[in-house]
C-alpha cells in the first residue's frame, strides 16, 4: 500500500466518521460490562457550534473513547434543549418580520410555528459536533421537548405540589420586560453602572392645610434614583428617630405632577445616613419596598405594562419607556421647579441573564419550589460526604455559597414555549385550581374539591405560563434514561447514576446543583460521580470570547484549516480545569504540527525493508527496553492525570512520550543504517511501540490514529481501533529510565562536539570515558550508534590530545583528527575558559559576602555552593583541553 505524503485531514475525518457509524460503534444497550455514561449539557436547540462547546465536547469524547477502550460500555447521550426564553424569542422575532404578532395567535397555532422553527434550525449544533469527531450515542439522541421528556417535567411538578413543596404565590419577582417573563434570582446578572440620583422635592401639607391651603409652600426631599416611578409612590417614610424630620410626622406629602396625596410613614428602616432621611415607597417596584408597604397597609400601584413601557398611571407619559421617561419626567421636573439637586451616582443593577435587559422588580402570581429542605441531600453530598467531587475543587466555595444562602425557586415563566404548568382553574378566586398530569385527572379532582359533579373539561382554564427551563433540564441525567416515569426500567438502572459531567463554572448553580438536587429527590441517588468545570475560551487580550466582540473564530473553519486532531489537541494543550484558556490559533497549528509529526514516523517505519535474515543488534533491543519501560511511566503517569481529571497534564505526558521519547530517540535507535534492511523481531516491535501510542493518542486525535491503524495492516470491523484495548499497566525498571536519561546526555555531548567542530556523521570517531561516576554502561551499544563510535573505551586517566566534555562528573575525551583547526580550538575554548572563571568570580564575591550568607535563605546559598562547584569543575576540563591542545 502507498501511504500518501501528507496526511489528509479533510478526507479522512469523513471517511472514518462514516465507518464508525455505519459499524454503530457509539451505540451501547445494558449487558454484562461495568457501564461508563456521560450525559451531554445539552446546547440550545436551535445553537451553532462556538468554542466554549468544542473545549466542553473534546472533553467528553476523550473521556468517552478512553472508557471505550478500557474495556467500559461506553455510553453518551446527546440532545439539545428547548431554551424557551431565547428560542421563543427568536420566533416572535421571526413572526414579527412576516407581520405576524403572537397576539394574534392562539397558544396552538404559536407552538406551530416553534416547533416549525425548531425542525428547520434545531439540531444544526448536533451534526457540528459529529465534524469534531464526537462519538456520541446518536440512537438516545433526546431534546427536552419530547412527548416522554415533556410527561416527565410534568410528573415532577406534580409529585412536588403533591408533596407540599411547589406552591402558587404572589411574590416580589424579576420581571424581564424584552422577554416578558419573569426569571429566577440566580438568572439575573448584577453589573455596576453610572446613572444619577436625582433630589425631588414633594410639597408638605396636613389634613387641614388640604382644605386650607398656605400661601408659604414647604418641601420635602427625596433621592431616587428612579424618578419615573414617582407615580407609583403610596408613602413617604422616615425614621422615627430622625430630628431632622420631626416636623414632619403625621403629615402627609404631594406628589410632583400627579398631585396625587400620600401619607408620611415613620419606620426605622430608613438610613439615616442615605439621601435626606426621607425615602419614597413604591411597593409594587421595590422588594423592601413592599415589606414595608405590606407592614404599613399601603396601597399597591403598578406603573408598568409588560414591557417596561407606562400605563394609565403615567398619565401623559402612558405607552412610553421607562428610560425615556426617566429623562422627560427629569427636565418637567426641572420646569417645575421641584428638582433639588442631581448627582452623578453608581448603581448595582440587576440585568436578564439571557437578554441583556435591566430587570423591573413587579409583584406577580408566580409558582415557587420550597428549597430549604430539598438542598439539604446536595449540600451533604458535595460538601460533608464527597459522594458529588467537583474539579477542581476551590468550586466547593461558590457551591456552598449558593445552596447555603438559595432562596425558593421561582420556576414560572410567561412563555408558551415549554411545558405548559399542569395547574387548572375551575374558578374566579386564587385558590380556585386543582394540579394534575392531564385534563382528565384534574377534572376528577376538581369535582372533588368542589363536590359539583356537574363540571365538564370545558370547566376547566390551564394556567397559560410554562416551567423554566432549567425545571426541565434539572432532570436530564434522569429524564433521558426514562427514570421520572419508569424508574424500574432496565435504561435507567443499568446507566444511573452517570459517571462523570463536564459542563462550565457559570452553570454550577443553574444546572449543577439543581440536577444533584433533582437526584435526590427523585432517585435518592446522585446523578453522577464527577463534575469536571471547564474554563472560559478567552482571546490573547484575555476578553471572552464572543460574536459581538468579534473575537470568536468559526470552529468549523479552524478544522478545515488545522484538521479537527489538530484542533483538539490545541484546545486542550492549554486546557487545565477551572482555568481559563487564552486561546491563540497557533495552538491548533501546533496541534496540527503534531500530527504531521505522528505521520512522518508512521510513514518512516512502514518504509524500511525488513529482512528475517539478520540479528537484532544489540541497540535496538537496548532501546525496545527502555521504551517499554518509559511507556508504562507515562501510561502511570496519565492513569493518575485521568483520575485528578488533570485531562491536559495526560495529553502533554502522551505529547512527549510520542514527540521526544519515540519520534526523536527511540526510532533513531533502532533505524536501520542507510539502504539497509532493519531485522524482522525489531520491527515488530516498532510497530507494537506505535499502536500502544496509537491507543494512548486516540480518545485525543481519533482521525489521525484510526487512520494509522487501518493502514497499518487490513483489519475487520471487532479489530478497529476505536474498540481495541487500551495498553495494559506493568511493573517497570525505572533505573532503565533514568539511565538512559544521562545517555541522552551524553550523546548531546557528542553532537555537540560534532557541531561545533564540523565533523561529519559519517566519520567515525573514538570516545573515551573516566567513568567517575560509575554511570551504568548497558547502554553503550546506543551511544556507539547515534554518535558513530568506533571504539568506545573507558579509561582512568585523562586524555591527552583530545576535545573534552563532562556530564556530571563523569568526562568524556574525543581524540584530535587532522579535520580539526587546532589555533581556532584554542582560541574557542580560552574565550570559554575566560567567560567561566569571570563567573566564578561572581558567585566567590556572593559567598564572601557576610551578609548575604547571613540573611539568604539555606537553598539559596546551597544552589550558589552548586554553582561554584559546577564552575570550578568546567574551568578544570577547560583547562586540561588547553594543555592537550598546546
Amino acid at each position: 500500500m502507498t501511504i500518501p505524503a501528507q496526511f489528509n485531514a479533510k478526507e479522512t475525518e469523513q471517511k472514518w466518521y462514516d465507518y464508525w457509524m455505519k459499524n454503530n460503534y457509539f451505540h451501547s444497550t445494558p449487558d454484562h460490562r461495568t457501564p461508563y455514561t456521560i450525559v451531554i449539557p445539552p446546547p440550545n436547540v436551535t445553537g451553532v457550534l462556538h468554542m466554549g462547546h468544542m473545549l466542553n465536547n473534546t472533553l467528553q469524547d476523550v473521556l468517552i473513547r478512553r472508557a471505550r477502550l478500557k474495556g467500559f460500555n461506553a455510553c453518551w447521550v446527546p440532545g439539545t434543549d428547548h431554551a424557551s426564553i431565547a428560542t421563543e424569542a427568536k420566533v416572535v422575532a421571526k413572526l414579527k418580520s412576516e407581520g405576524i404578532n403572537k397576539s394574534d395567535l392562539t397558544r396552538e397555532e404559536f407552538l406551530k410555528h416553534a416547533y416549525n422553527w425548531t425542525e428547520k434550525y434545531g439540531g444544526t449544533i448536533l451534526e457540528q459536533l459529529k465534524q469534531l469527531g464526537c462519538s456520541c450515542d446518536w440512537e438516545r439522541t433526546k431534546f427536552t421537548m419530547d412527548p416522554d421528556m415533556s410527561a416527565s417535567v410534568i410528573k415532577s411538578f406534580v409529585d412536588l405540589y403533591n408533596k407540599g413543596q411547589i406552591y402558587r404565590g404572589y411574590r416580589m419577582v424579576n420581571w424581564d420586560p424584552e422577554a416578558k417573563t419573569t426569571l429566577s434570582d440566580e438568572e439575573v446578572i448584577f453589573e455596576e453602572r453610572q446613572g444619577k440620583l436625582y433630589y425631588i422635592k414633594y410639597e408638605i401639607v396636613s389634613d387641614y392645610e388640604i382644605q386650607n391651603p398656605k400661601p408659604e409652600t414647604q418641601y420635602l426631599t427625596v433621592a431616587t434614583t428612579r424618578p419615573e416611578t414617582i407615580f407609583g409612590d403610596t408613602a413617604i417614610c422616615i425614621n422615627p428617630n430622625d430630628e431632622r424630620h420631626t416636623h414632619l410626622k403625621g403629615k402627609k406629602a404631594i406628589i410632583p405632577i400627579s398631585g396625587r396625596i400620600i401619607p408620611i410613614i415613620e419606620d426605622e428602616y430608613v438610613d439615616l445616613e442615605f439621601g435626606t432621611g426621607c425615602l419614597k415607597v413604591t411597593p409594587a417596584h421595590d422588594m423592601n419596598d413592599k415589606t414595608l408597604g405590606e407592614k404599613h397597609n399601603l396601597e399597591i400601584i403598578d406603573i408598568f405594562n409588560d414591557d417596561a413601557t407606562l400605563n394609565s398611571f403615567g398619565l401623559h407619559y402612558q405607552g412610553k419607556d421607562r428610560f425615556v421617561v426617566r429623562d422627560e419626567i427629569a427636565k418637567e421636573l426641572e420646569t417645575l421647579g421641584l428638582v433639588a439637586n442631581i448627582e452623578i451616582h453608581t448603581n448595582n443593577i440587576g440585568t436578564s441573564e439571557r437578554t441583556k435587559a435591566v430587570i423591573e422588580p413587579r409583584l406577580s402570581d408566580q409558582w415557587f419550589l420550597r428549597m430549604e429542605d430539598l438542598v439539604k441531600p446536595a449540600i451533604k453530598a458535595v460538601l460533608e460526604t464527597g459522594e458529588v467531587k467537583l474539579y477542581p475543587s476551590r468550586f466547593n466555595n461558590t457551591y456552598r455559597h449558593w445552596l447555603e444562602n438559595i432562596r425558593d425557586w421561582n420556576i414560572s415563566r410567561q412563555l408558551w414555549w415549554g411545558q405548559q404548568i399542569p395547574a387548572y382553574f375551575y374558578g374566579d378566586r386564587k385558590e380556585d385550581f386543582v394540579v394534575a398530569t392531564s385534563i382528565q385527572e384534574a377534572l376528577v379532582l376538581a369535582k372533588s374539591k368542589t363536590n359539583n359533579q356537574q363540571l365538564t373539561t370545558n370547566n376547566l382554564r390551564q394556567d397559560a405560563d410554562a416551567l423554566d427551563t432549567w425545571f426541565s433540564s434539572w432532570l436530564w441525567p434522569m429524564s433521558v434514561f426514562g427514570g421520572i416515569l419508569d424508574p424500574e426500567n432496565e435504561d435507567f438502572k443499568y446507566y444511573y447514576p452517570t459517571n462523570d459531567l463536564v459542563t462550565a463554572p457559570e452553570i454550577l448553580f443553574f444546572w449543577v446543583a439543581r440536577m444533584i438536587i433533582a437526584g435526590y429527590e427523585f432517585s435518592d441517588k446522585k446523578p453522577f460521580n464527577n463534575v469536571y468545570l471547564t474554563g472560559i475560551v478567552r482571546d490573547k487580550l484575555g476578553r471572552k470570547m464572543s460574536k459581538s466582540l468579534g473575537n470568536s473564530p468559526e470552529p468549523l473553519e479552524l478544522i478545515a484549516k488545522f484538521g479537527a486532531d489538530g484542533v483538539r489537541v490545541g484546545m486542550l494543550l492549554s486546557s487545565s480545569a477551572g482555568n481559563d484558556i487564552i486561546f491563540d490559533e497557533e495552538l491548533c497549528n501546533q496541534g496540527k504540527g503534531f500530527t504531521n509529526k505522528i505521520w512522518n514516523a508512521f510513514k518512516l517505519i512502514k518504509g524500511w525493508e525488513v529482512s528475517n535474515c539478520i540479528p537484532q543488534p544489540e541497540s535496538s533491543k537496548v532501546a525496545i527496553e527502555w521504551y517499554e519501560a518509559k511507556l508504562q511511566q507515562t501510561l502511570a503517569a496519565i492513569e493518575d492525570d485521568f483520575e485528578k481529571y488533570r485531562i491536559s497534564d495526560a495529553l502533554m505526558a502522551i505529547y512527549k512520550l510520542v514527540w521526544d521519547d519515540f519520534c526523536s530517540w527511540f526510532l533513531e535507535m533502532i533505524k536501520p543504517a542507510y539502504q539497509q534492511p532493519i531485522d524482522s523481531i525489531t520491527f515488530a516491535k516498532a510497530i507494537e511501540m506505535l499502536e500502544n501510542n496509537l491507543k494512548l493518542l486516540h480518545p485525543f486525535m481519533p482521525f489521525l490514529t484510526e487512520e494509522i491503524w487501518q493502514t497499518i495492516e487490513d483489519r475487520n470491523v471487532n479489530e478497529a481501533l476505536i474498540v481495541s484495548t487500551w495498553p495494559e499497566i506493568k511493573s517497570f525498571n525505572q533505573t532503565l529510565i533514568s539511565d538512559f536519561d544521562y545517555v541522552t546526555e551524553v550523546i548531546s555531548g557528542i553532537r555537540t562536539i560534532r557541531k561545533d567542530k564540523n565533523i561529519p556523521f559519517k566519520d567515525t570517531i573514538e570516545l573515551k570515558i573516566v567513568n567517575n561516576d560509575k554511570a551504568s554502561t548497558y547502554f553503550d551499544s546506543v551511544v556507539i550508534k547515534l554518535g558513530n563510535i568506533s571504539l568506545l573505551e573507558y579509561v582512568s586517566e585523562k586524555v591527552e590530545g583530545a576535545l573534552s566534555y563532562r556530564v556530571k562528573s563523569n568526562e568524556y575525551f574525543i581524540p584530535i583528527t587532522g579535520n580539526i583547526d587546532v589555533q581556532a580550538e584554542v582560541a574557542k575554548l580560552t574565550e570559554e575558559l575566560n567567560y567561566n572563571q569571570g563567573f566564578l568570580k561572581s558567585v566567590h564575591a556572593k559567598l564572601s559576602n557576610e551578609k548575604f550568607v547571613a540573611n539568604a535563605k539555606p537553598e539559596i546559598i546551597e544552589n550558589e555552593r552548586q554553582k561554584e562547584a559546577d564552575a570550578l569543575a568546567k574551568i578544570a576540563t577547560i583547562e586540561h583541553s588547553l594543555l592537550s591542545l598546546k
